[in-house]
């Protein structure tokens, strides 16, 4: 993929403005497409729009296919009639953060109320349409759904931890769970179909107005999560289905002890047996959701940090061979060109580079790591190829008045001299030497 010459911002949802404790999919989020539109941007960056697990990190999330409920606008359920403004309250939500416990509490027993009011026939042409999504939707909800209403059902404990015959997925046990949480099941569908039904509408909203929406498809998945309980022959797991090595990344200057992610790894030789159909159809349903990929941890599909899971950290941990090409052929196979961009920040080897470079991937490039060594640095904008994407700093970087606040004082003269600006406006001119 070559990215024509365009600017953006990176916004996630739940940092939009609003009423209710967390940002959603309601006004807000269509002004801030007027807003990008109105001065000029094209693309507007998002993080996993996935179901939050322990620690309401989207990098940890219950499903890499579902999306999160608590962005589901409360609005937009009024307006389709399936709540009322008096149902809602006045509810005393802090508006400078998100305090996920207090949003939960709050929002999903209104969630639930809009899915009753639709169980009563309040509204025929959402009935409909939430019947055609399930079916659409079948490959991954059904899973999905059976999922989150066993976890409920059992107080939310991870799956390892429910009884063996439905943890280990026996024909009898998920048909006698089934049936028992037929209601339960059908709510959790119920707030995927709001969800997606939400969404679309504003990624529709943003394409009109010429803003593409890029995603981000984080590389492993989280333990306890709808994926590795449905496809546990794909990942690295013992007997009892516990995993026998984890992810993470080795010792570096960040780090003495490495980063222990502890997300359980593929077992690349099955997936490779399939043709890699289960993470096809993750692209492709991600594709449906946004405009491009962020792939996350890029370097790991050429090789990735291999750690035994009964590890304290990641530095007794080894180099495993990836995928490689062999994946993203399969990838162009099914779904032909490939709007990804390559995360690859980072120690990144020649190999990460061919392999990026094999499949025409922009890479990232983050301009607060630009200043941290001499002129050859690759992050400072004279040493850039043409196909990369640019970014003052991310989501795990610190604010760019905070960073160069952070820095002592010859660095920060060495910024001052490559920007050939005071830094009074530093997040201005950061900004301008990006674009």
């Amino acid at each position: 993929m070559r990215l024509p010459r365009s600017s953006g911002i990176l916004l996630h949802p739940t940092s939009l403005p609003g009423r209710w404790g967390i940002g959603d999919l309601g006004a807000e989020a269509f002004e801030f497409i007027d807003f990008l539109f109105d001065a000029g941007q094209s693309l507007w960056q998002i993080l996993p729009l996935g179901p939050t697990g322990y620690g309401d990190s989207p990098y940890q999330c219950f499903s890499a296919f579902a999306g999160n409920p608590l962005l589901v606008s409360l609005e937009r359920l009024i307006e389709d009639g399936l709540l009322a403004e008096r149902d809602l309250g006045t509810p005393d939500l802090p508006q400078d953060h998100v305090d996920y416990g207090a949003v939960i509490d709050f929002k999903l027993p209104l969630l639930q109320l809009s899915f009753e009011r639709l169980q009563s026939g309040a509204s025929p042409a959402h009935a409909t349409a939430f019947s055609e999504f399930c079916a659409a939707q079948a490959g991954w909800l059904d899973d999905y759904a059976l999922f989150m209403a066993i976890k409920q059902e059992h107080g939310g404990a991870s799956w390892d931890l429910w009884k063996r015959d439905i943890a280990t997925r026996q024909p009898e046990a998920l048909q006698r769970w089934s049936r028992a949480l037929t209601r339960q099941v059908t709510l959790q569908k119920y707030l995927q179909y709001l969800f997606f039904s939400q969404w679309h509408q504003v990624k529709a909203y943003a394409n009109e107005h010429g803003v593409r929406i890029i995603g981000d498809a984080p590389i492993f998945v989280a333990y306890d999560s709808a994926d590795v309980w449905a496809n546990p022959h794909l990942f690295h797991l013992d007997d009892e289905c516990r995993p026998t090595v984890v992810a993470g990344v080795p010792p570096d200057y960040f780090s003495e002890t490495g980063q222990l992610w502890g997300n359980p790894l593929y077992r690349w030789d099955r997936m490779a047996e399939t043709g890699y159909a289960w993470w096809i159809d993750r692209v492709k349903m991600t594709l449906g959701t946004v405009d491009i990929v962020r792939l996350d941890h890029f370097r790991g599909f050429e090789a990735y940090w291999e750690v035994p899971a009964d590890e304290e950290t990641a530095i007794n941990g080894r180099w495993v061979p990836g995928p490689g090409a062999a994946f993203f052929r399969a990838l162009e196979r099914a779904l032909g060109d490939l709007p990804i961009i390559a995360e690859d920040l980072g120690v990144i080897t020649p190999k990460v580079e061919v392999l990026r470079n094999q499949f025409h991937l922009p890479g990232m490039i983050v301009l607060q790591f630009a200043f941290e060594d001499d002129a050859s640095n690759p992050y400072l904008p004279h040493n850039y190829s043409r196909n990369c994407v640019v970014y003052t700093g991310t989501h795990d970087n610190d604010t760019t008045l905070g960073w160069f606040l952070s820095l002592d004082h010859a660095e920060r003269e060495a910024v001052r001299c490559y920007l050939g600006r005071d830094g009074s406006d530093i997040a201005w001119d950061l900004w301008r030497l990006a674009l």
